[in-house]
């Protein structure tokens, strides 16, 4: 068994009316895991840090460039058998401006905005929900966050 770094996960968030909410992507009915609602995610290219794959990937995805952009302090994983490998996968989270027209590649084949708990509701896996969780407190404002620790800029 090998340990790889191939992919990214990148969550989008937009303000509205005080609360965080998150764009969700519907895979095409051809892809892999067909109709799953999931954040931006794609490989890191050769040649790339995670960082710029996911910056590439939400542009990809969604046609929008975040106003900013974060290290979320959270790594998913996953299992792969067919090259019987474990994937960490380092998380990132977008901010959108709030009226930024999404242009879905043809990998999606709807998108909508949802509150976390919407999202939590209909991501697929349990490191996706954490890091809704994660995302939900760094934006808190109840709460002090470190987040300004972790912004690319």
């Amino acid at each position: 068994m090998k340990i790889s770094t191939n992919y990214i996960e990148a969550h989008i968030i937009r303000e509205c009316e005080g609360k965080i909410e998150f764009l969700l992507l519907k895979r095409a009915s051809y892809q892999w895991f067909p109709d799953l609602w999931q954040m931006v995610s794609g490989k890191i290219k050769d040649g790339e840090k995670a960082y710029q794959s996911a910056l590439r990937e939400i542009k990809e995805e969604t046609g929008i460039e975040p106003k900013q952009f974060w290290i979320l302090p959270n790594i998913s994983s996953f299992y792969l058998y067919e090259d019987d490998s474990v994937n960490l996968v380092p998380v990132f989270v977008g901010k959108a401006d709030f009226n930024s027209e999404i242009k879905i590649s043809s990998e999606h084949s709807e998108y909508k905005w949802v509150s976390g708990k919407e999202a939590k509701e209909l991501l697929a896996w349990p490191g996706q929900r954490k890091s809704v969780d994660i995302i939900e407190e760094c934006f808190d404002s109840s709460k002090k966050s470190f987040l300004y620790l972790m912004e690319i800029k």
